[in-house]
C-alpha cells in the first residue's frame, strides 16, 4: 500500500472518530438540557404544590384560631351563666332564710299572744285541710 493511502485512511479514521465524538458530545448536551428542563418542570410543580399547601395551611390555621376563639367565648358565656345562676340561688336561699326567720318570729308572737293556739293551728294544717280541725269541724283560721 502506498503511503498516501495509509495517511488518507488515518485521516479519514481520525475525522470519523472526531465526528462520532462530536455527535456523542452533542447528544450528551441535548440529554443534559432535556434532563435540566425536566428538573425545572418538576421544580415548578413542587413550587406550585408548596404554594397551594401554604395557602391551605394558612386557611386551616385561621379556622383553628377561629374555632379556639369560639370555644373561649362559649366557655366565658357558660361561666357567666353559671355565675348568675349561683348568684340567683344564693339570693333565693337568703330570701328563704328571711321568710323562715319572719315565720319563726310570727309563730313566737302568736304563741305569746295566745298560748297553745299555734299547736292547734299546726294540727289543722297537718291533715291537709286548712280551716278544719283534726276532728273534722270547721274552725277559724284567724289569729
Amino acid at each position: 500500500m502506498d503511503t498516501w493511502l495509509i495517511v488518507l485512511l488515518v485521516v479519514v479514521a481520525v475525522v470519523v472518530l472526531a465526528l462520532v465524538g462530536l455527535a456523542l458530545a452533542k447528544r450528551s448536551r441535548v440529554a443534559g438540557a432535556r434532563r435540566r428542563e425536566q428538573q425545572r418542570a418538576q421544580a415548578r410543580e413542587h413550587l406550585e404544590e408548596a404554594r397551594l399547601r401554604g395557602v391551605q395551611a394558612e386557611k386551616e390555621q385561621a379556622l383553628a384560631e377561629e374555632q379556639a376563639a369560639r370555644a373561649r367565648r362559649e366557655r366565658a358565656e357558660v361561666e357567666e351563666r353559671t355565675r348568675l345562676a349561683e348568684q340567683e340561688a344564693r339570693q333565693r336561699a337568703e330570701a328563704a332564710r328571711e321568710h323562715a326567720s319572719a315565720a319563726d318570729k310570727l309563730r313566737a308572737e302568736a304563741e305569746r299572744l295566745a298560748p297553745g293556739l299555734a299547736d292547734r293551728h299546726a294540727d289543722r294544717h297537718a291533715d291537709g285541710h286548712p280551716g278544719r280541725t283534726a276532728e273534722g269541724t270547721e274552725g277559724s283560721t284567724r289569729l
